[in-house]
């Protein structure tokens, strides 16, 4: 089953992003309680989970940005593409980025923006496959502590 992230997927999807990036789990806090109660209720704020036998194999998140450019039309935002690693290779995260292709359109964006820090071929094939271009644009990153 493809859908949006509820309440309760939380600590299943933060177990999911130890297959992304993540080095622990973190602890659960008000903190933390806030901002996914945030995330989920934010109509702007997309967490595209794919269930599979009740469990959550692959996710991304898609963010619809207000735009005055381009008819001041909106662009998206794409993030954290996870998929568990026994299960990649099934089309799961290809599924994610098509659900988040059609909040896209269906947000009338002009464009969906992704960037990856992975520099395997691939991933990069993957993205390419999915209908993303390296060619465009030229993404820089500032990382803030």
């Amino acid at each position: 089953m493809l859908r949006e992230a509820v309440q309760e997927d939380l600590f299943e999807l933060l177990n999911l992003y130890l297959s992304l990036h993540e080095k622990e789990i973190p602890e659960d806090s008000l903190h933390l309680q806030q901002v996914w109660s945030e995330m989920i209720s934010d109509q702007r704020h997309h967490v595209i989970v794919k269930e599979v036998e009740g469990r959550i194999v692959s996710s991304c998140i898609c963010v619809i940005i207000p735009n005055l450019t381009r008819g001041v039309r909106p662009y998206a935002l794409i993030e954290n593409v996870v998929t568990r690693e026994e299960d990649r290779g099934k089309g799961y995260a290809s599924a994610c980025l098509e659900y988040a292709k059609q909040i896209a359109k269906e947000g009338n964006c002009y464009k969906i923006m992704l960037l990856t820090g992975s520099k395997n071929a691939s991933t990069q094939n993957f993205y390419k496959g999915a209908g993303y271009n390296s060619e465009d644009k030229t993404a820089y990153i500032q990382w803030l502590d």
